[in-house]
């Protein structure tokens, strides 16, 4: 140990001589590769890198005897079968981060250099190699604060949404996030959990957490909504609704449900049944409900109000409700659900009334979720477009933050009818 600390001492004067550390940090980084240097001779051979880091804080304790360190950086580069160590030190105990001057100093290039990189100006090739992978050697992460005083853009958008558990929720936030990631973005998600009053709340929160804009995967929109959005100051798209004066991208839920309702009721079937969500979903609710009303009245089949009930969007609320509608007309004989997931509990109700599907009744779903592909039988049901519909909202947002962009954006999207094995 005590020839260990010798070569130590030397090791630290000699760094302290070359500028990079200060006569106290080259003497305590010497110090401590004696210590490792002492230990090795003592105890094992240090053959690897990762042999290194596994002994060095195996004996962080140790090391604490003899140094008030809080924090310690320990970044490995190998190189030409050598390894050099960039130790930072803080004897008073804090934590001292590497900064940009110490980026030009390793990199070989100047402050103004490496701030050009950063803000992705004009660096040569060769000097922009350099500094990535000095940046990637070191983990170095630029400040937040320091971009946004100087962009005006925190590169943030607020994603808020209805329920995080939902396919279809999360086929539009992978849209999202793969757009916006490869132009830099990064999204910070805020789930209501079908909350409208956590939607308000989420759009004044992220407003004043300086986000360059919001998404927002809307449900309803009340008075209070349409106030709120009407006073921000950043950019906002709204997807999954139609709110007039805001970019929007959303589904043609109305034509969707009337062509899945026609394929339902298209063989010979005399008394359906609706099981749908709250009508205040402009979208999922009254859309699809229309639909289904101006189909069934093509076919000149009466609309029966006692055929009809009001669901969650979840498998549970399905069986429910299934069970309360047969319990009140066991004649239903083909039944319209407003998503897959009340479909699925309703197929389950059914099978345990010993209902042959779809021999004794047809059901049908929307969302083309994977449960309609393993269920049994597979579900006939409606896919959208949910993936496109988050990459198109991202883009639009860019748009509006990057140039300025003021044209509303309405975009509707297209629809197929999945047609499985729950109907004839």
């Amino acid at each position: 140990m005590a020839t260990g600390m010798c070569i130590g001492m030397c090791l630290g004067v000699a760094l302290s001589t070359t500028g990079l550390f200060s006569m106290s940090y080259g003497a305590s980084f010497g110090m401590l590769i004696g210590m490792v240097v002492g230990m090795c001779i003592n105890s094992q051979k240090l053959s690897t890198v990762d042999n290194f880091l596994e002994f060095i804080f195996s004996r962080i304790d140790l090391l604490k005897k003899y140094f008030c360190i809080g924090t310690m950086l320990i970044v490995i580069k190998k190189s030409d079968a050598k390894i050099f160590f960039v130790l930072i030190l803080n004897l008073e105990g804090s934590v001292e981060k590497i900064n940009i001057n110490e980026i030009a100093k390793l990199a070989g290039v100047s402050r103004a250099t490496v701030s050009r990189y950063l803000n992705n100006g004009y660096v040569s090739e060769e000097k922009r190699n350099i500094i990535a992978k000095v940046i990637e050697d070191t983990g170095y992460i630029p400040s937040a604060q320091a971009r946004i005083l100087r962009t005006k853009k925190s590169k943030l958008i607020g994603v808020i949404i209805p329920k995080l558990d939902s396919q279809s929720i999360s086929r539009e936030i992978l849209g999202i996030n793969e757009a916006l990631s490869k132009e830099g973005y990064q999204i910070i998600l805020a789930d209501t959990f079908n909350n409208e009053h956590k939607e308000l709340e989420y759009l004044k929160v992220l407003q004043n957490n300086q986000v360059d804009g919001i998404i927002l995967i809307a449900t309803v929109f009340t008075k209070q909504h349409k106030k709120l959005l009407q006073e921000l100051s950043i950019p906002v798209v709204i997807v999954g609704q139609y709110l007039k004066g805001y970019s929007c991208i959303y589904n043609d839920d109305y034509n969707a449900a009337k062509d899945i309702t026609k394929e339902l009721i298209k063989d010979n079937r005399k008394n359906p049944g609706y099981i749908g969500v709250n009508l205040d979903d402009e979208s999922a609710g009254s859309g699809r409900y229309n639909g289904y009303i101006d189909a069934i009245k093509e076919y000149g089949i009466d609309i029966n109000k006692n055929n009809m009930k009001i669901a969650k969007f979840n498998m549970e609320d399905g069986y429910l409700k299934t069970k309360e509608l047969f319990l009140e007309n066991p004649n239903i004989d083909a039944l319209f659900c407003a998503t897959d997931n009340i479909a699925v509990g309703a197929m389950q109700y059914l099978k345990e009334c010993g209902k042959k599907i779809p021999e004794d009744i047809s059901i049908v779903g929307f969302g083309h979720t994977n449960i309609s592909k393993v269920v049994e039988p597979k579900l006939t049901t409606v896919h959208f477009h949910y993936k496109t519909s988050g990459i198109e909202a991202a883009n639009i947002i860019m748009n509006m933050i990057e140039n300025g962009d003021k044209i509303i954006r309405d975009i509707k999207m297209g629809y197929e009818i999945i047609v499985q094995e729950s109907t004839n």
